[in-house]
């Protein structure tokens, strides 16, 4: 038996909130992203109901310049200022000797 998720004429679902991180926002909430951000930032922010974006610098409001501007005011409820984002470049695995069966972790 198969299942079709979505049939031909039917509405996507939105989702109720998206938490986005963007590189600088001005105070009225539009967006500037770095690298791989602009991917799926712009997408989510417009496909959910409340998006929140977590950004590195707040500037005042004619401070960016409107051609860098990808996701405009328009789709953005919340701004949340951060020093800078936790990012893990790499994971380390820890040896902590043999358990309590004996063999390897």
């Amino acid at each position: 038996m198969v299942r079709r998720c979505c049939s031909a004429g039917s509405v996507p679902l939105p989702g109720d909130f998206a938490l986005v991180a963007a590189h600088r926002a001005d105070e009225l909430g539009n967006l500037v992203y770095r690298k791989t951000a602009r991917n799926f930032g712009p997408v989510m922010a417009a496909a959910a109901r409340t998006t929140i974006v977590q950004v590195d610098d707040i500037v005042p409001a004619d401070a960016l310049d409107p051609e860098h501007v990808v996701t405009p005011c328009l789709y953005v409820d919340r701004l949340v200022r951060v020093d800078r984002f936790v990012r893990v470049d790499r994971f380390v695995r820890v040896d902590r000797g043999p358990t309590q069966s004996g063999g390897p972790l």
